[in-house]
């Protein structure tokens, strides 16, 4: 396996941008992409901020911030991958077009390349057979936001080859993160699944009246002591990043349980998205893009 220099992320939302930012900050050549400039700009603006926030709280120095930012490029094309030895995928969760960019990629990128999705939810082996290398192809899936989160999932599934899986392994712990290696598939992995359990009972709670969205999240930040009620997150991670997980689950398995709620899907519809369009559960005074 080549030496892993460059790293390519496809997609500038909080996820791909910070990510980007992370693997920058690790010392990688690293080409941030996404196909509307004016999402490229924003991720920029908000990478500044981030990161002027920890040199004010003396936990980098503008030399070490600087250093990262010239390490990392911006682009609408993803013909600039052409040199890129690691890719991570963060768009939208929806198959057909995580595929769609996986094929394209297949075509750019050098043969040695690993191509990674940081789905939260879609197992690789439904992006793997859209490419000719699908030995090369596994999750790396980051939580949010990907600049304080330590843990990465990396998922392996049956077509992923050793080789792969140790590579990517090995990356993480590069970027400074801390990889937990899952050998077998599911959907939503193991944080996710857990966490999702939560949130669904969460919002049965609210849709039955049981409790307001305020008091079921000061219930579980008191009682269980989660630095965040399920709510908030719901806000903070996006109402449309919830919505389309469950939806792929339920076009997967078919189950009633696994059907976005009429809540969550309506606030969607609404376009209250959270944090990022300035209302979801709670209403924000500025919107945070990304």
């Amino acid at each position: 396996m080549k030496r892993i220099e460059k790293v390519g992320v496809v997609g500038s939302g909080t996820m791909g941008a910070q990510i980007a930012m992370v693997c920058a900050m690790a010392g990688y050549q690293v080409v941030l992409q996404d196909i509307q400039k004016d999402r490229l700009k924003k991720a920029e603006e908000s990478l500044h901020f981030h990161m002027n926030n920890r040199i004010a709280k003396g936990k980098l120095t503008e030399e070490e911030v600087e250093k990262a930012f010239r390490l990392l490029t911006y682009t609408t094309s993803l013909e600039d991958f052409q040199d890129v030895d690691f890719v991570i995928e963060a768009i939208v969760e929806k198959l057909s077009v995580k595929r769609d960019v996986f094929a394209e990629l297949d075509q750019i990128t050098p043969q040695h390349t690993i191509l990674a999705t940081n789905s939260s939810t879609i197992v690789s082996s439904k992006i793997a057979s859209a490419t000719n290398r699908p030995e090369k192809v596994c999750n790396t899936h980051f939580f949010n936001p990907p600049l304080v989160m330590e843990l990465v999932e990396v998922v392996c599934g049956e077509h992923t080859s050793a080789e792969t899986a140790d590579t990517a392994f090995q990356f993480i712990k590069n970027i400074n993160k801390l990889p937990v290696l899952l050998n077998k598939e599911i959907s939503g992995f193991v944080a996710n699944r857990i966490l999702g359990a939560l949130l669904d009972e969460a919002v049965y709670l609210l849709e039955n009246d049981y409790a307001s969205h305020e008091e079921i999240d000061l219930i579980v930040q008191k009682a269980l002591k989660h630095p965040i009620g399920p709510f908030a997150l719901l806000d903070l991670t996006g109402l449309d990043v919830s919505y389309y997980v469950k939806q792929e689950r339920y076009e997967e398995t078919g189950l009633e349980s696994d059907r976005p709620s009429k809540l969550i899907e309506q606030k969607v519809k609404n376009g209250e998205l959270g944090r990022k369009t300035g209302k979801g559960f709670y209403s924000y005074q500025n919107k945070i893009t990304t």
